[in-house]
Formats: structure tokens, C-alpha cells, sequence
């Protein structure tokens, strides 16, 4: 069962790293998206993803967890294909929403059904299992998208997505057990009123290198999102069944595990942003040679992952939590001293000690927020870690994209003179990039460091 669930979670997550290896393509291609829409292209997924996932996870509960993954594979399908015909950026953008919407379905469904067969004792290392899979996915996404867009157009990585999604779907069917049922409530209200709040943060951060950061537009997007951040709030704090009971957050573990894997993917998903074109634009490399290029993130979570619990069990929880976050802080920060002279052995060593710090933390995290919640809230458990996973994520690429883009429009950069042109014109723009790539880990490594730390302080061995 592991194998399969663990299947079914790379395949949704590395959808949201391949796609960035698709983005020099894309910027060349007759759809012509701006520097902002790119980041959108990116972000309307994660984004769709990260605040469907806990009412997703009631959806499972409530109607069965293996017909519910069904239908996420489904849904999943419908949106790649969307993609892979659009004629334009909003249709591009829709199937982005509608792929996403089936990733929500499919991610909690699979580490539910995975407990169900998991002893309780054994329930630790299943959950570091599955939480290895969702850093590894975005490591096999590069490799898989990097292998697909070498010889296809950027098209074809969403094409390539049906026939696994296909298989995974006929496994699920034949192998996987029929879901037990909880009384779960859908609070639809709570669910829009958080994905519009998100939505209006990341508009806001997106979009406030083009239409400036004092602009009505901007301002009043950071407005809607405290606002409407704050009326959920109070309305999950006095429903019956909220999507997501804000006092939840009043438990040590549950509320630093949240914070702790959010900061953990800002970060990671910054780099799977600006990875691929600082290797495609800087360093030269195809798009397989870029994919190839990250396998040291594989092999730092794979090595690292395994042996998290165990240091937990010897030293602690928050000790191997705060080191781990640490470590990854400041891996990110080394890859803030990169150029278009690093050597590539210089930047896989930069690579690995932010796996080594991934690994240490995020099955811990995630562990706590799991264990925080009785066995019949599975599905909220994983919804809920899963969600912090991917709204991190999301931000992690619209900082990262919006520091880009600040700094490249600012020094006439774009799409067009890094692919190619006059010599002196490319190196000059590979410059410019950079020094925006260097200054945006710079941002990245520091977040991740205040909030790691804040996020460590409270994350106690015991409930």
C-alpha cells in the first residue's frame, strides 16, 4: 500500500516543480505570458491545491477515502489535458484551477487510507514515508519533466501526466482498501472565504513589481486578505462544523508542525522556481541536464528522512526540528552567493545540505500535526499537513517570481535576451538574473529562518 499512496502523492506534487521546468519554453512560445502570468501559470495550481486539501480530506472522510482518490486521478487527468490544448494564457490558467482541484482530492485520501493499514505503532515511520514521498516528488518532477521536455514541447509534460494518472487510477481500484467512513461536515462558507483570502495575498505579492507596491490595486489586495483572513477566524471560532476550528491551533505540536512544514516548503519551492532557469539561462543546460542536476535534493531527503524519527526518539523532537530548519535556512543562503561562473559541483553541495536540513524536519512536523488529532480526524490531520505544505509553497514561488520580477523589469531583462541574441546583450541579462536569483534566496533564507525558529520554540517532545 505505502508504494501505491506514495505514487499517487509524486505524481500530483511533482506536477507542481515539473511545470517550472516548462517556463523557458513557455516565455518562447505563441502564448507569450508576461513575467507575471508565468508566476501565475505556476501558482494558480499550488494555490487551488493547498486550500482545497482539509475540505478535501472531509470529502474522504465523509464519503469514503478510495472513491474520493478516484476521482481526485480523474479530475487530475481532466485539468492536464485542458492545459496541454490551451490556446491561450486564461484557458492555460483554467486547466491549471481544474488539475489542481483533483490534486486536493487525490493527496489527503492517500495518507488516510495509508493509516487505516498501518498498525499504531508503526504509524510514525508510515507517516515519514509518505512525508518523504512529498519532498521527493518535487525532486522526481524535475527529473521526469526535465526527460519529457527535452525532446516535447511544453505541452507534452501535461500530456505525459494522463496515462500516468490512468495507471495509478486502475492500481488504486484493484489494490487499495475500501475507505472507512466518519461523519465529516463540508463547511463550503469556511473553504471560500480561506481560498479567497490566500488568493488575495498572493495577488498581492504578485503583482506588486507591475502595478507597484503603493498602488490601489495591491494595497487593497493585502487589505482584502487581513479582512477576510480575520472573518473566517471568527467564523470558524463560532460554526459547528468549521472547516478548520482556529483553537486546533492552540495545541503546541499541531500549531508549530503547521508553521514549521510551511516554512520548510517557502523554501524548497523557491528553489524548484528559479532552478531550472538559472541552470537553462546561466549555466546553458538542456532541459534533461537541468532535471539530472537537482538529484541531490533526492538524495539528501532519502538518507536524511529514514533516520529523522530515530534521532527524535535519542535527542528530541525539538532539537533535530530546530536543526533541521536551521540547515535549510542556511542552504538557502549559500545559494544566495551563486553566479553564472559557480561550478556545478559547488552548487549540488549547496543543494544537498538543504536536503539534509529538509529531511531532518518535515517528517517531524508532520508527525506532530498527525499525532495531535485523534485516529478518526485522519482525513483533517492530513488535509491540514498537506495544506501548510502547499501554502507555503505557493508563497515560496510568488516571493521568489516577485523578486524576479521586480529586479529583471527593473533592468529590462527579459525572456527573450537570456534565451539568445546578441552575445553581450545575453551576458548582461544573465547578470541581471542573477543578481535577482542571488537577492531572492536571499529573502527566502532569512523568512525561513525567523519562521523556523519561531516554529522550533514550540515544538514540544510531549502534547
Amino acid at each position: 500500500m505505502a508504494p501505491l499512496m506514495s505514487a499517487c502523492v509524486v505524481l500530483v506534487v511533482a506536477m507542481v516543480a515539473a511545470v517550472n521546468l516548462a517556463i523557458p519554453k513557455l516565455a518562447a512560445s505563441d502564448l507569450a505570458p508576461s513575467a507575471t502570468q508565468v508566476v501565475w501559470i505556476v501558482d494558480t495550481y499550488v494555490l487551488v491545491f493547498g486550500c482545497l486539501l482539509i475540505p478535501a480530506g472531509a470529502v474522504g472522510d465523509r464519503l469514503g477515502r478510495k472513491g474520493v482518490l478516484l476521482a481526485g486521478l480523474g479530475v487530475f487527468a481532466a485539468g492536464c489535458l485542458l492545459a496541454a490544448a490551451a490556446p491561450s494564457v486564461p484557458v492555460l490558467l483554467a486547466g491549471r484551477l481544474v488539475t489542481g482541484v483533483g490534486a486536493a482530492l487525490t493527496m489527503p485520501a492517500t495518507l488516510s487510507l495509508l493509516l487505516q493499514v498501518t498498525a499504531p505503532q508503526d504509524t510514525p515511520r508510515a507517516i515519514a514515508a509518505w512525508t518523504a514521498a512529498t519532498g521527493i516528488a518535487g525532486a522526481v518532477g524535475n527529473l521526469a519533466g526535465g526527460a519529457v521536455l527535452q525532446w516535447l514541447p511544453w505541452r507534452g509534460l501535461f500530456l505525459c501526466a494522463l496515462p500516468v494518472a490512468g495507471i495509478l487510477a486502475a492500481l488504486v481500484a484493484r489494490f487499495a482498501p475500501r475507505g472507512q467512513r466518519h461523519p465529516a461536515a463540508l463547511d463550503l462558507a469556511g473553504a471560500a472565504l480561506l481560498t479567497a483570502a490566500l488568493f488575495a495575498l498572493l495577488f498581492g505579492i504578485i503583482e506588486g513589481p507591475e502595478h507597484g507596491w503603493s498602488s490601489a490595486s495591491v494595497l487593497g489586495a493585502f487589505g482584502c486578505a487581513a479582512v477576510l483572513l480575520a472573518v473566517f477566524a471568527v467564523y470558524a471560532a463560532r460554526a459547528s462544523h468549521p472547516l478548520l476550528d482556529p483553537r486546533l491551533f492552540a495545541i503546541p505540536r499541531l500549531r508549530s508542525g503547521a508553521l514549521g512544514v510551511s516554512a520548510a516548503f517557502f523554501g524548497l519551492f523557491a528553489l524548484f522556481f528559479v532552478n531550472a532557469q538559472y541552470l537553462q539561462y546561466a549555466k546553458g543546460y538542456s532541459p534533461l541536464k537541468t532535471g539530472v542536476a537537482i538529484a541531490p535534493v533526492v538524495v539528501g531527503m532519502l538518507v536524511v528522512s529514514k533516520r529523522s524519527v530515530g534521532l527524535a526518539q535519542r535527542f528530541g523532537a525539538r532539537p533535530v526540528v530546530g536543526a533541521g530548519l536551521l540547515v535549510l535556512g542556511g542552504g538557502l543562503g549559500l545559494l544566495s552567493l551563486l553566479d553564472a561562473d559557480t561550478p556545478y559541483l559547488l552548487y549540488a553541495v549547496f543543494l544537498l545540505v538543504l536536503s539534509v536540513g529538509m529531511g531532518l524536519c518535515v517528517p517531524l512536523l508532520s508527525v506532530g500535526i498527525m499525532g495531535a488529532l485523534p485516529p478518526d480526524r485522519a482525513g483533517l490531520g492530513a488535509g491540514l499537513n498537506s495544506a501548510a505544505r502547499e501554502i507555503g509553497s505557493a508563497l515560496g514561488v510568488a516571493v521568489m517570481g516577485t523578486v524576479l520580477t521586480g529586479r529583471l523589469d527593473g533592468g529590462g531583462t527579459g525572456a527573450g535576451a537570456l534565451a539568445g541574441g546578441d552575445p553581450a546583450a545575453r551576458a548582461r541579462a544573465v547578470e541581471t538574473f542573477t543578481d535577482a536569483m542571488a537577492a531572492g534566496f536571499g529573502v527566502v533564507a532569512v523568512v525561513v529562518a525567523v519562521v523556523g525558529l519561531l516554529a522550533a520554540a514550540g515544538f514540544r517532545d510531549r502534547n
